[in-house]
């Protein structure tokens, strides 16, 4: 679909797209937009409601899925018809211009652990003798509840979180500093529609509560992490802080992406069991400092986003307008696909040369990460953050 609006042609931002964000003006308050190239168009003149007055996308998800199809439909048609470009145009503000803030409020943040690859590196790194896989992995997905308070936007710098760290060298645990601060590329989804406490969402519907995806960089302190998951799991090697993109990708935006997802064997029990299993191509790329170490493909994920949230509440827990649910870490086969540090650098012992000669097995203080991913046309938003002491 062509776009009246200058340089939208191969950026990764045009009508097929349309990302939500909330954004402000210098000077001005917060309110909702889509980016449309380098631009940020206002919604508030443009389709005259003031739902989107806002600083927050929360009202517009609580709608559900026929408002969003119709502001979807109503943009495509004022950004692709040249008729309105006058009255359209004077609402559009430079990207560089303006401030952009969490665009909603996040509920509960669940993360997954859908990757093979991922939960296989793992299981070879720490479980040498025996299946990488954990018997459970290949029955159901494996996820735990985050902490929906430290999901913070893209560019929000990281500090580097302290807590208790036990090498297998050392005796007793001490208290400082993490040693070993890695990152996660995973994907995530932002519900819209709510379910009610006590009815799990079936596997075949669970998109329609869907109202976009993000990237997310799940930030893991790998030597707290180490000393704390025994028997109870992640905890504060991860809660510190999620990096979550700036714009939110309609869903719809990337119907043109779905594709069959990889078989599985066993076979799934039926509540898990889709009757047409898709998941999404998508390239992700992660860069530090400026310098691209990994490309995981998203396409190869073992359980698919549906089957994540049939399971999130198979046991009649309730989603809310705002939930966020991720992937885990997105992985491929080969060593160039590894989604994290810890695989990148196999547990710290092959660490990574970077382009100016120095190493890194972990995240160093001053380092900057950068995740994006592509999807035929469709760039999603980036996830920016760099490590401070």
């Amino acid at each position: 679909m062509e776009c009246w609006v200058e340089g939208t042609d191969g950026s990764g931002y045009g009508v097929d797209h349309l990302p939500y964000g909330v954004f402000a003006p210098e000077g001005q308050d917060f309110r909702v937009g889509v980016r449309i190239g380098s631009s940020v168009l206002d919604l508030v003149p443009v389709l005259d409601d003031p739902m989107f007055s806002l600083p927050s996308l929360d009202p517009f998800l609580a709608h559900g899925p026929s408002r969003w199809a119709e502001v979807r439909s109503r943009l495509q048609e004022l950004l692709s018809d040249s008729t309105h470009s006058m009255a359209v145009a004077p609402h559009l503000h430079a990207l560089d211009a303006v401030s952009l803030k969490l665009a909603w409020t996040v509920g509960d943040y669940v993360d997954f652990y859908s990757s093979r690859e991922h939960a296989e590196n793992l299981g070879r790194m720490f479980r040498p003798d025996s299946d990488p896989l954990t018997p459970n992995w290949l029955h159901l997905p494996i996820g735990y509840h985050g902490r929906g308070g430290t999901v913070v936007v893209s560019g929000t710098e990281i500090r580097r979180p302290s807590g208790q760290r036990k090498p297998p060298s050392e005796a007793l645990p001490t208290y400082g500093p993490s040693q070993r601060l890695d990152i996660e590329a995973e994907v995530g989804f932002v519900v819209g529609v709510p379910s009610s406490l006590g009815t799990p969402v079936p596997v075949d519907e669970a998109m329609g509560h869907v109202f976009g995806v993000v990237l997310v960089n799940d930030w893991s302190a790998r030597d707290i992490q180490a000393w704390e998951y025994v028997p109870l799991g992640p905890f504060l090697g991860k809660s510190f802080a999620t990096s979550v993109s700036a714009w939110v990708t309609p869903l719809a935006a990337l119907d043109d992406a779905r594709v069959p997802a990889p078989a599985q064997d066993p076979s799934p029990l039926d509540y898990l069991r889709e009757s047409d299993r898709r998941g999404l191509d998508l390239a992700l790329s992660v860069s530090l400092n400026g310098q691209v170490i990994s490309r995981p493909p998203f396409a190869g994920m073992y359980w698919t986003p549906a089957q994540q949230l049939a399971h999130l509440t198979a046991n009649g827990a309730s989603i809310r307008c705002g939930d966020l649910f991720a992937s885990g870490t997105v992985s491929g086969p080969t060593r160039e696909e590894r989604g994290s540090l810890i695989e990148l650098s196999w547990n710290g012992t092959e660490p990574l040369t970077l382009a100016d000669g120095s190493t890194r097995a972990f995240l160093e203080d001053g380092d900057e990460v950068v995740l994006s991913a592509q999807a035929g046309s469709v760039s999603l938003g980036e996830v920016r953050g760099r490590i401070v002491a």
